[in-house]
């Protein structure tokens, strides 16, 4: 990109030095007395820290610069303080336990609507509360009982549980769910703690229209979203996506559907998966958990917060996790891992934060293409059989920082800056799995080595507003977003026909010694690439009544590629550009229902090239989608319907009069429906369930039928998940899970020569939770049936899903 950096200096600048309090008081003087008496009524109040004040007696201390107006009552032994008008603006949960004789659960929480609930409990009767406003301040003065019975001191920032009904990360702005004309999913760490989980594709398991697309072998996290590839990001911004993600310090995974240009860029038009991570927390707390389990599984981990000064104005937290595994393929060949993630942040002032983050990932494990395609079924041998070589390895190293700055400068305008640097490190040496003989069951094979690193470097900064227009409220984004990639590599082979063949019935492996990679003599690739994305977006979510809302944005993009071969000597580049345009309407006709509406479009550069040399227009998705949004139960239970189709054009096809180039008139669609439900239906009973009906295919080819599936994208999938644990008597505390996982049959491949079968997973769990620990055992595919996740390439690399599995765990919280 023509300077490129020059551009970034100059919008980011732009962006910073962006003057919205003018702004705000062109509007404000603009304003009758009546539109200034709305606003004054519509002004949320943020509550932006909590602490537990034991100095005299006990306190909980709420810090606001707001007037707060409580509303009380008592249900059984917990007393219930309401708070309209007001926002917890805290990063995630904290708790402490015991933080003096004979008081016990406190719970704050943020509720639909602009609600915060304080709930106190007691053991046999609920305590006495006094509240008292000081400067700064709201103080709950809480009167313990006099039982010996102790007590828990929660307090969070998001809604405890399944449900989840915010998302800043995944919509840029601090908007509920319930007012985005979105479909959003997402999985909180409590689930992912539940199912014994740490993989982000076993966690989207529990969303609709996600499966596994792909997996290198069984060493990346590749998905799918409504039958399209789709990318991971974190805290919304890009990844390298090399290797599995760590969710030691994962608070939640999100998934928005749908295309998602608009906010993230050039992505395919699925959707995007987006991991958040956890943040410092101003009171102290500590957890370790221990992870054993079958084929050798160890994964201890801790997590470790607090501040580092008086004032608490300096907070630090800590996330270590390593992991130990023999994996149930022949040879035990183990996978090491070891994941580090600290984080500081510094509140400068009332108005102003900074936060940095840095993690560091080695991953080692065995490279494993998996299972063979032989007529239209899978090979039928032992699911443990192992077709590569002993010592087939990969292995990943990551280096992540970052940094977020906010700063309010009023109480309607804000400014947020994010930068993170990754670097990643792979390595990989294998007999990759070339041809079957189906006659005599002998496969083809060539030792063969990737050797890569990847950079990335984003800048991402949003101003954001809100004003009115009359009536008519405004909550306004503009956003700048400038990323570098980089990647540069080789693949080198042994030369053809010295790579011993196996025969997949009666395996001999180590017929020859493991050739040196000096010895790999036949370089394939040899180059590097280099994509600078910039994107300038603006979005107004327009409020025009209570129950009325339009979302309008767009996008537009310029991306610059640059590949060098060194093989060939050659440089070439393109630059693409494209304006991505979302419009979207929310209409609420009761408080807990939201229907809406959307359509929105993406862009991806094409790689494909005419006869003439000349590159293809971008690849272009179009949405258009209707559903219906439900909070229950006071926001414990969330459902969301949805009903879509899109369509992916320019597709590069073959040029029918010269094979060896292509044309744009490739054509895919989906078209499905999706039903997702997670929550609490009960005090104790959590549920998570999800059914996704998709018709994917494509629609116009030159070497493809009209009609193929797509490779991966089952037509039905369904998943249930849910525990219950007992909330009273001798044996409170003890919990119990059921999850079923249904695949049905999928395309191997796009030209559609054989089927993966549907599957149906059954896990389990027990647990029991007590005081400040937890107990559990996991069982994964309790019946112990043969499924394959996915497929790597073609009709040799079929990902099996693993056998019964138990996993049992034990943390402690401090």
């Amino acid at each position: 990109m023509r300077n490129y950096w020059q551009r970034l200096a100059l919008l980011t600048g732009i962006s910073l030095l962006f003057s919205p309090p003018a702004w705000a008081q062109t509007v404000t003087g603009a304003a009758t007395a009546v539109d200034q008496q709305q606003q004054i009524a519509q002004t949320v109040t943020q509550i932006t820290g909590v602490r537990i004040d034991t100095t005299q007696g006990i306190a909980v201390v709420l810090e606001t610069a707001g007037v707060l107006s409580p509303t009380t009552s008592t249900v059984d032994n917990t007393l219930i303080a309401d708070i309209p008008n007001a926002v917890l603006a805290l990063p995630e949960e904290f708790q402490a336990i015991n933080p003096a004789e004979g008081i016990a659960l406190v719970r704050v929480t943020n509720l639909p609507n602009n609600q915060v609930r304080v709930a106190i409990t007691g053991t046999d009767a609920p305590p006495t509360v006094a509240v008292q406003a000081q400067a700064q301040q709201f103080i709950f003065s809480v009167t313990p009982t006099t039982d010996d019975e102790t007590i828990e001191i929660i307090v969070t920032g998001e809604q405890a549980g399944y449900a989840v009904t915010e998302s800043a990360a995944v919509t840029r702005t601090d908007t509920p769910l319930r007012d985005i004309p979105r479909s959003v999913q997402i999985i909180p760490e409590q689930v992912l703690e539940d199912q014994a989980v740490f993989r982000v594709t076993d966690a989207i398991r529990n969303v609709s229209g996600v499966v596994q697309d792909g997996g290198f072998g069984g060493t990346i996290d590749q998905l799918n979203i409504r039958g399209f590839s789709t990318e991971v990001f974190q805290d919304g911004q890009r990844t390298n996506n090399f290797g599995f993600f760590d969710t030691a310090n994962v608070e939640r995974v999100e998934v928005l559907k749908g295309p998602a240009a608009i906010l993230f860029g050039n992505v395919e038009p699925g959707g995007i998966v987006n991991l958040v991570r956890k943040q410092p927390l101003a009171e102290p707390f500590a957890a370790t958990e221990l992870q054993v389990g079958s084929f050798g599984l160890f994964r201890p981990s801790i997590d470790v917060t607090g501040p580092l000064n008086e004032d608490r104005s300096v907070l630090y937290r800590l996330n270590v996790a390593y992991e130990h595994f023999d994996g149930f393929r022949d040879f035990e060949q183990d996978a090491d891992r070891i994941f580090v993630a600290p984080a500081l942040a510094w509140q400068i002032n009332d108005a102003t934060r900074l936060t940095f983050d840095f993690s560091y990932l080695r991953d080692e494990r065995p490279m494993d293409r998996g299972f063979l395609a032989i007529g239209r079924d899978i090979i039928d041998i032992p699911v443990s059989r192992f077709l590569g070589e002993p010592n087939d390895v990969r292995r990943v190293q990551e280096t992540t920082f970052g940094y977020r700055f906010e700063h309010q400068f009023t109480d309607n305008w804000t400014v947020r800056n994010r930068l993170q640097i990754i670097s990643t490190d792979t390595f990989d040496y294998r007999a990759e799995p070339l041809e079957l003989d189906e006659e005599t069951g002998i496969l083809s094979r060539n030792f063969r080595s990737n050797d890569d690193v990847s950079e990335t470097y984003s800048i991402q900064t949003d101003v954001l507003g809100q004003f009115n227009t009359g009536s008519v409220a405004h909550n306004v984004l503009l956003g700048i977003d400038l990323n570098r990639s980089t990647f540069g590599g080789t693949q080198r082979r042994l030369p053809a026909g010295l790579t011993p063949d196996i025969n997949i019935f009666d395996p001999v492996y180590n017929v020859i010694d493991r050739p040196s990679l000096d010895a790999l003599t036949n370089t394939v690739r040899n180059g590097s690439d280099r994509t600078d994305r910039l994107g300038i977006l603006l979005q107004d979510q327009v409020t025009l009544a209570d129950n009325l809302k339009v979302l309008l944005a767009g996008r537009f993009d310029v991306v610059d590629q640059q590949s060098r071969d060194n093989l060939e000597a050659t440089t070439s580049s393109r630059s693409d550009d494209a304006f991505s345009p979302t419009v979207g309407v929310v209409y609420q006709p009761i408080e807990p229902l939201s229907l809406y509406a959307n359509f929105a479009r993406s862009f991806q550069p094409n790689f494909g090239t005419r006869v003439d040399g000349s590159f293809l227009e971008p690849e272009r998705g179009t949405q258009f989608e209707i559903g219906a949004r439900g909070e229950l139960l006071d926001g414990r239970l969330v459902a969301n319907l949805a009903l879509y189709q899109i369509t992916k054009t320019n597709v590069a096809t073959i040029d029918p009069n010269n094979p060896d180039f292509s044309i744009p008139i490739g054509e895919q669609r989906s078209r499905g429906i999706e039903l997702d439900l997670i929550g609490q239906i009960s005090p104790g009973w959590n549920v998570v369930a999800s059914y996704a009906l998709i018709d994917a295919a494509v629609t116009e080819s030159n070497d493809l039928p009209e009609g193929s599936r797509i490779a991966n994208v089952p037509e039905n999938t369904a998943s249930l998940w849910t525990t219950y644990e007992l909330q009273s008597g001798d044996l409170r505390g003890l919990g119990f899970g059921l999850g079923l996982f249904y695949v049905g049959e999928r395309a191997g491949d796009f030209e559609d020569t054989y089927d993966l079968p549907s599957y149906l997973r059954t896990d389990a769990a027990i647990f029991y939770r007590r005081d400040n620990w937890r107990a559990a055992i996991n069982v994964q595919n309790l019946f112990d049936v043969t499924y394959f996740r996915g497929v790597n390439f073609g009709r040799v690399a079929i990902e099996p899903g693993a056998p019964l599995t138990v996993i049992g765990s034990l943390s402690v919280e401090f």
